[in-house]
């Protein structure tokens, strides 16, 4: 699934962009490969590349890719497609991978939440430990309102800018 014809690239231009930016990804916290692998996917015009094409650009084995894309997969920052007609999967990057990533966080807040409550419980409020996990859980929920409130903004944001996605 090459570029569409016409599209005017540099290669080596390319190639530092997804390098730099996979780089900022890893500074972030996400594995080297799969930052690679994502950069690679947000920086194809169709946002779709098969296995052997990312393999090719990034000159990488096709057991790194694929577990590369599991690990993006499971992050919600990729899908997995099969090729009409083949037994070959193509991965897509999605332009609301952001949106879809931290929405998937949300979930994971929530679960910390349940834990920290738990261990306020467990521990009691006025003791110190228990007064540092209640201090986390506010901290969690106040935040989990504000990613709330946030993405509801961003949504009529995009909309407003690139039209119903």
């Amino acid at each position: 699934m090459a570029e569409p014809r016409g599209t005017a690239r540099d290669p080596e231009a390319v190639s530092r962009f997804v390098e730099h930016f996979a780089a900022q990804l890893v500074e972030a916290g996400l594995p080297r490969m799969p930052a690679r692998v994502f950069a690679a996917l947000l920086a194809s015009d169709t946002g779709l590349l098969t296995s052997a094409e990312l393999g090719g650009q990034l000159r990488i084995s096709p057991a790194a890719v694929s577990g590369a894309v599991r690990y993006l997969a499971q992050q919600h920052m990729v899908s997995r497609e099969r090729e009409p007609g083949s037994r070959r999967e193509r991965y897509r990057v999605h332009g609301d991978q952001w949106y879809e990533a931290l929405t998937n966080r949300e979930a994971v807040i929530r679960r910390w939440e349940d834990a920290l409550r738990e261990g306020v419980t467990s521990l009691g409020e006025q003791t110190p430990a228990g007064r540092r996990l209640a201090e986390t859980l506010a901290f969690l929920e106040f935040v989990e309102k504000e990613v709330e409130a946030m993405m509801e903004r961003w949504r009529a944001h995009r909309e407003e800018r690139f039209g119903r996605g």
